[in-house]
């Protein structure tokens, strides 16, 4: 995955924001399709929005921490999910979590070092009947344990050297 330079990061702000009026009200929805558009908040981008809608940046990230669904560094090429909804709570998605944190070397919320994982807890996937669930990219892995994390990873890395190095 190529890193945008700063210069690059603004320039693919700025056809987002020219289909809005700086008004206010715009921020959470030019928010939304930044995001959309480069799969994070860069700072770049933030300080772009702030001109153009002429509001402090402090404002911007005070609105971004705000909301969950926001995020300030971009996802690993294989992105972990790890469900917390009701039944997973309950069935061990919390001690998932930290298998996977101390699997990865991450916390929530950060990548590896080579980019190749990110770590997230979502509200709910949906799977509730196969609870605790864990999605790596797209696919989901029913009924996880702490002791089948290891392997589940060790799968995942398997998979991904006999497909070659990502383009």
């Amino acid at each position: 995955m190529k890193t945008l330079s700063s210069k690059e990061l603004v320039d693919e702000v700025k056809p987002i924001l020219e289909r809005f009026r700086p008004e206010r009200a715009a921020l959470i929805p030019i928010l939304q399709q930044v995001q959309a558009k480069l799969g994070y908040l860069p700072r770049e981008a933030m300080l772009e929005t702030a001109h153009f809608l002429d509001i402090p940046a402090s404002t911007i990230y005070g609105v971004a921490t705000f909301f969950n669904e926001f995020r300030f560094v971009p996802l690993g090429r294989r992105p972990v999910k790890v469900c917390m909804g009701t039944a997973c709570h309950m069935r061990g998605g919390e001690l998932v979590m930290e298998a996977l944190e101390r699997e990865l070397e991450i916390k929530v919320g950060e990548v590896t070092p080579d980019g190749e994982y990110s770590l997230d807890r979502v509200a709910c996937i949906g799977c509730c009947v196969m609870a605790p669930v864990v999605v790596i990219g797209e696919e989901i892995h029913p009924r996880m344990t702490p002791f089948k994390v290891e392997e589940m990873l060790a799968i995942t890395r398997q998979d991904n050297t006999q497909a070659g190095p990502p383009e």
